[in-house]
C-alpha cells in the first residue's frame, strides 16, 4: 500500500495549528494582563498601557478567527481534492479561450489565475474588517476605500506582469534541469531576488507611496554626519509618505555597495520630536549593516533555498506522492506546492531558528549604538515608537521565542541599560 502523503501532509498541519494555539492562547494571557511589567512602571504611561492593551487583544481574537479560518479551508482543499480539481478545470477552460491545454506553462498561468482571484475572495473580508475596523478603532488606518481599492488593483496587475515570465522560466528549468537542476533553480531564484531588489525601491514602492529628499535642516545634517563617521555609502536620504495609509512607524536601509539609500516613514519624523531620538535609531540601523547581519541574513536565505530546491528535486518524481494528493500526471507547480506543504515542520524550525539569530542581531545593533553614544537616545526612541504603536507591553515568553524577530521592549531596555555606563 502506497504510503498517505496526504493524510500524513494534514496532520501536521493540524498539529502545527494546536501547536500555535496553544502559544497564541498563552499569549492572549498575557495580553490581558491589567498591569505592566515591573520594569515599564513610570516608563510607560497608563494611559498608552490601556490603549495598547485593548488594540493587542482585539487583534489577538481576530488572529484565532483568521487562523481557525485558514486551517478549515487548507486542510478541506488538500482532504477532499480541491487542488487536483481545480487544475482540472483551469485545464478545461484553456480551449474555451483558443489556447493549448496541454501547454503546461499556459495550464500553470490558469491555475494561478484562478488560485489569484480565490485567494482575493476569500482574504478581502479579513482584510477590510482589520484594516477599516481595528486599525480605524485604534487610530491607525489613514486610507480611503479607494485607496485600498487601487492598492489591491496595483498588486494584481504587478503580479499579472512579473509572475507570468517567472513562472514560465520556472517550469522550463525544471523540465530541462537534468541531474542539476537545484542549482540551476537556486541560481535563477538568486539572480531574480538581486534584480528584485534592485528595481523594487527604483519602480515598484514609488507606485504606492512618494518618496520625497528629506529636507535640508539639522536631521539631515546629523544623519550625514553619523553616515560619514562610520564610513557608509550614503547616495540618498528618504521620507517615505507612510501617514497616508497608517500612523505606524518605521525606518529602514537599502541598496547594493556604494548605493546606499535611508528611508524614514513621515510618521517617524513627527513621533520623535528629537532629532537625536531619529537618529538614534539609524544609528542601530547602521550598526546591522556595520556588523554584516544584513550579508549573513542574505547568505543563510541562499543556502536554505538551495537545500530546499535541492529536496524537491528528490521527491518531484515520486508518482506515489502526486497520486497521494490526487494527481494522475506530475506538474511543476502542483509538485512544488506539495513539497512546500510536505516540509511545513522543518520549515517551521528553520523559522524559529532564524528568529532566534535575528533576536541577537537586533541585539548586537542596540549595542553598537549605545557605543556611538545614543543610549539614552535609542531608549527613548524604543519607548516612544512602543508606545506610539501600541505595541503589546506584556509578551508571553514561550510565544515571543516562536514568533518574535525582534525581542521585546523589556528584554531590549535592560540590554541597553546593562551596557550603558551613564545608567545609575
Amino acid at each position: 500500500m502506497a504510503f498517505p502523503y496526504m493524510e500524513t501532509v494534514v496532520g501536521f498541519m493540524i498539529m502545527m495549528y494546536i501547536l500555535e494555539m496553544y502559544l497564541d492562547l498563552r499569549q492572549h494571557s498575557a495580553l490581558k494582563l491589567p498591569t505592566l511589567p515591573k520594569t515599564l512602571i513610570g516608563v510607560i504611561s497608563q494611559e498608552k498601557f490601556e490603549k495598547s492593551r485593548a488594540y493587542s487583544l482585539e487583534k489577538s481574537y481576530f488572529h484565532f478567527v483568521y487562523e481557525f479560518v485558514t486551517i478549515l479551508m487548507d486542510s478541506a482543499i488538500l482532504f477532499f481534492g480541491i487542488l487536483p480539481w481545480f487544475w482540472k478545470i483551469s485545464g478545461d477552460f484553456l480551449p474555451l479561450v483558443g489556447l493549448d491545454p496541454e501547454n503546461e506553462i499556459l495550464h500553470t498561468l490558469s491555475f494561478l489565475a484562478g488560485v489569484m482571484i480565490w485567494s482575493q475572495i476569500t482574504d478581502l473580508p479579513f482584510s477590510l474588517y482589520s484594516t477599516f475596523v481595528i486599525e480605524a478603532r485604534h487610530g491607525f488606518n489613514k486610507q480611503t476605500i479607494w485607496l485600498f481599492i487601487r492598492d489591491m488593483i496595483k498588486g494584481t496587475l504587478l503580479s499579472v506582469v512579473l509572475g507570468p515570465p517567472i513562472v514560465a522560466a520556472i517550469i522550463v528549468i525544471v523540465q530541462k534541469g537534468g541531474p542539476y537542476l537545484a542549482i540551476y533553480l537556486w541560481a535563477f531564484m538568486f539572480v531574480l531576488s538581486l534584480v528584485m531588489m534592485t528595481i523594487y525601491p527604483i519602480l515598484i514602492a514609488p507606485l504606492f507611496n512618494k518618496f520625497t529628499p528629506l529636507p535640508e535642516g539639522g536631521l539631515r545634517e546629523k544623519i550625514e554626519k553619523l553616515a560619514a563617521s562610520l564610513k557608509f555609502p550614503l547616495k540618498k536620504l528618504f521620507v517615505v509618505d507612510g501617514s497616508t495609509r497608517s500612523s505606524h512607524s518605521n525606518a529602514y536601509m537599502y541598496g547594493f555597495f556604494k548605493n546606499k539609500r535611508i528611508v524614514l516613514y513621515d510618521t517617524l519624523v513627527q513621533q520623535c520630536k528629537n532629532d537625536n531620538e531619529i537618529v538614534a535609531v539609524i544609528a542601530h540601523e547602521l550598526g546591522h549593516w556595520k556588523l554584516n547581519h544584513t550579508m549573513y541574513s542574505f547568505v543563510a536565505v541562499q543556502v536554505l533555498a538551495f537545500l530546499q530546491f535541492g529536496g524537491y528535486t528528490l521527491v518531484r518524481n515520486s508518482t506515489d506522492l502526486f497520486r497521494s494528493f490526487g494527481f494522475d500526471t506530475q506538474p511543476v507547480l502542483i509538485g512544488l506546492i506539495i513539497f512546500q506543504h510536505t516540509v511545513i515542520p522543518v520549515q517551521r524550525l528553520v523559522s524559529f531558528c532564524l528568529n532566534l539569530v535575528s533576536r541577537s542581531f537586533e541585539f548586537q545593533a542596540d549595542a553598537f549604538a549605545v557605543k556611538l553614544d545614543y543610549a539614552k537616545d535609542l531608549r527613548a526612541a524604543l519607548v516612544k515608537l512602543q508606545e506610539e504603536n501600541l505595541s503589546a507591553m506584556n509578551t508571553d515568553p514561550w510565544y515571543s521565542a516562536y514568533h518574535y524577530s525582534h525581542p521585546p521592549l523589556v528584554e531590549r531596555l535592560a540590554a541597553i541599560d546593562g551596557l550603558d555606563p551613564k545608567t545609575d
